[in-house]
């Protein structure tokens, strides 16, 4: 399913990001309980009414889809669910930005490298091994810097390259 064109990703990705934290949190998950139930408090949960997580400025009050009555804004939520199908599937590429850097950290940038390599792979539908143009030019659909994408990827053993340095594949 590929969502309107005016779909803001980063918001409907990150309302998914804040619900699934709201519900890893036993206190603000009863509170979205009784806010999605109208203020009833679903049985043998403590009252969170007048915690932090009930407040007018507390951790609810970001959640722009759910009104405090417990009215859900629908065409919000289905942005959401039609953000999230389209990143499980192979057009996410198309909508997704490129990378603007690589993380600053080496070892957060080795692993993201590493997970760079194996998607042009997947994408190309690479079975066997590509040149060092080919790579280079996947790569440099993902992030800024393919050389060093690449260079990561080989020494972290992701990648094996050829003797001659010409060719590459999984390893």
């Amino acid at each position: 399913m590929t969502p309107a064109p005016a779909m803001d990703l980063d918001a409907a990705l990150g309302r998914a990001r804040m619900l699934f934290s709201m519900l890893s949190s036993p206190k603000l998950r009863a509170a979205l309980g009784e806010r999605l139930t109208g203020g009833e408090r679903p049985a043998g949960t403590e009252n969170p009414v007048g915690t932090q997580d009930s407040r007018p400025d507390g951790p609810l009050a970001r959640i722009d889809w759910l009104q405090a009555d417990g009215q859900v804004d629908a065409p919000l939520l289905r942005e959401v669910v039609d953000a999230l199908s389209l990143m499980r599937s192979s057009d996410a590429i198309l909508e997704v930005p490129r990378l603007e850097s690589l993380p600053p950290r080496e070892v957060d940038r080795i692993a993201a490298s590493g997970r760079i390599a194996r998607m042009v792979f997947e994408r190309l539908g690479a079975d066997g091994a590509l040149s060092e143009a080919e790579l280079n030019a996947g790569i440099s659909m993902i992030a800024p810097d393919p050389a060093l994408v690449r260079r990561d990827a080989v020494d972290s053993g992701v990648l094996e390259r050829s003797p001659d340095g010409g060719r590459y594949r999984l390893a």
